[in-house]
This record gives C-alpha cells, sequence and structure tokens, in this order.
C-alpha cells in the first residue's frame, strides 16, 4: 500500500473508534473500563495491521506501529481511558497526523 492508502486506512480505524465512543457516551450510561479496553485494543489491532501492509522505510508505517502500540499500553491498562490520556499517546497521535499529512491525507489522530 501506498502511505497515502495507510493513512486513509488508518483515518477509517480512527473514526470508528471514534463513533464507537461518541455512542456508547450517548447511551446515557458512564463507558466501562472494559468499553475503552475494546475501543483501544481494537484501533490498536487493526493500526498494526494497516502498518503491515506498507514498505518498512515508510515514515507512515513507523508512525502507524509506534501509534499502535500506544494504544495497546493504554489498552493494557487499568484504566485505559486515563492511560490513553498521556504525553506519548498524545505524541505518537501528532506524529501519525503530521506523516499522513505529508502524504496527503488530513488526519488528527
Amino acid at each position: 500500500m501506498s502511505d497515502k492508502q495507510l493513512c486513509e486506512s488508518a483515518k477509517q480505524a480512527s473514526d470508528k473508534m471514534k463513533e464507537d465512543l461518541v455512542a456508547a457516551v450517548s447511551s446515557g450510561s458512564e463507558p466501562s473500563p472494559a468499553l475503552f479496553q475494546k475501543i483501544l485494543s481494537g484501533l490498536q489491532n487493526e493500526v498494526t495491521r494497516v502498518a503491515g501492509t506498507g514498505a518498512t522505510d515508510s515514515k507512515v508505517v513507523a508512525a502507524l506501529e509506534e501509534f499502535g502500540a500506544e494504544a495497546g499500553k493504554a489498552a493494557n491498562a487499568t484504566d485505559p481511558a486515563t492511560a490513553a490520556d498521556n504525553p506519548g499517546f498524545e505524541k505518537a497521535g501528532a506524529a501519525l497526523s503530521t506523516a499522513c499529512k505529508s502524504a496527503g491525507v488530513s488526519v488528527n489522530f
């Protein structure tokens, strides 16, 4: 896959995660740690899968792998929502957004 295709696939995964989160919050009940774990694990799995389809020397692939690793760390934490709110996760998301912007895809991770 080209970097642009990688970013478009990652954007779809991110959009799906956001939809799932909005649906959970809109349900009226407080989202559980298990829900955040499921969402973040799904994001990690999809981003890692997408990264595996790109060129090994791609900056987008490197950014996808780092973002996936951070999502995995958060998913495996006792409190995934709090764990996802950290500078490492934000930095990985910003690096992926920048790499995708260079590839012609405007996203915000």
